[in-house]
């Protein structure tokens, strides 16, 4: 579960990770409501829309001010979508005198099994870019798991030239990581000024999978579709195609979709209904995808172990969607299964490569 910087950077001012001053708002706050404080922000300040999306200085979410300009500034901000997502809060800070930017994230590295940390002399919104031109310029290092601390030589290896400051705010960023179960925690920009060194920016995101752990009790991340097929214990991801899958395992949803993909086609979901799926449960996938209105056709390519496919089929039909449903269905009671959907009109094809064939074709 992503979070959003102001709620980030608590995290990181707990792990003495030095953050701005600053103050959020709502989108129903009265300006004389939060004006002391914004006074208190010093004469220039930055105003951030908290929206969960990378590049927002790009697309507009981050602007400098005046406390002359605040209001103005403040209003136009909530009045406008950025990426196509409404700003109803805002982080306001005091605006820092930097003298440099730096960039620095921690991830997982799933090969390796470990995490490792990524350091740039250079910070700010063209990180992405001086990444591939030059990737020398991003120094990386990997810490065993175990370690409480990020060994000195390797703080040392990864600052160079830059204040030794720099090197325990990493180590800090690597204890918040740790401890709070995570798979990105990245600072962009992390400045230097006279006054010391700050987290401009803070990024952190949670595994799902600890979410529970650390006292999360819902993930924000997910959407109304994924919050429901989640209740009814689906694995269940909107992408943004035409074309509904639904599979039993998440290596063969996952085959699909890439072969939809290799194929020229998008898919519009990842649906795995997990083995040993009843007629019931299928026809609610069905049902699940039928009402997604950029839906054009379902795929449905299951294979029978424990999972029956005469269950499957007579699943598909009582879903009665309206969208063209190309299956596949391979294993326990196949040829009933099959009987059963060509009793209700529904065509059964012998493979993967032909539905997917079939449903890439109906929706070019």
């Amino acid at each position: 579960m992503k979070i959003l910087e102001h709620e980030a950077k608590v995290i990181f001012k707990q792990s003495s990770i030095r953050i701005p001053k600053g103050c959020i708002i709502g989108k129903e706050d009265e300006f004389k409501s939060y004006q002391k404080k914004l006074a208190e922000l010093g004469p220039d300040i930055v105003v951030k829309a908290q929206v969960d999306i990378g590049g927002r200085g790009k697309a507009g979410g981050v602007r400098m001010a005046t406390q002359e300009t605040a209001r103005e500034t403040i209003e136009d901000l909530f009045s406008k979508k950025i990426a196509g997502l409404p700003v109803t809060r805002l982080l306001i800070e005091e605006r820092l005198g930097i003298l440099h930017e730096y960039y620095v994230s921690i991830t997982i590295d799933r090969a390796a099994k470990m995490p490792v940390i990524l350091f740039a002399d250079t910070g700010g919104v063209d990180i992405e870019e001086t990444a591939k031109k030059n990737p020398a310029a991003l120094r990386r290092a990997y810490v065993y798991p175990l370690l409480s601390d990020v060994p000195q030589y390797i703080r040392r290896y990864l600052t160079g030239s830059a204040p030794s400051e720099i090197g325990e705010t990493i180590n800090r960023l690597y204890l918040v990581f740790m401890a709070h179960d995570a798979l990105l925690a990245e600072i962009n920009p992390l400045v230097t000024t006279n006054e010391g060194v700050y987290a401009a920016d803070a990024k952190l995101i949670i595994d799902d999978n600890a979410l529970y752990r650390q006292g999360i009790k819902e993930n924000r991340d997910l959407t109304g579709r994924e919050r429901l097929a989640e209740e009814q214990g689906f694995s269940f991801v909107e992408l943004d195609g035409t074309i509904g899958v639904i599979g039993n395992g998440a290596g063969l949803t996952m085959a699909t979709v890439d072969l939809i993909t290799n194929s020229g086609g998008r898919a519009a979901n990842f649906l795995d209904v997990g083995g040993g799926a009843s007629r019931d449960r299928v026809s609610y996938a069905v049902r699940m995808l039928g009402e997604i209105p950029r839906v054009a056709v379902i795929v449905v390519n299951l294979l029978g172990g424990i999972t029956r496919c005469d269950e499957v089929a007579q699943g598909i039909v009582d879903a009665g969607v309206t969208q063209k449903i190309y299956v596949r269905l391979a294993g326990t009671n196949e040829e009933e299964g099959r009987k059963i959907l060509s009793e209700h009109g529904y065509e059964m094809l012998d493979t993967m490569e032909e539905v997917v064939t079939a449903a890439v074709r109906a929706v070019s």
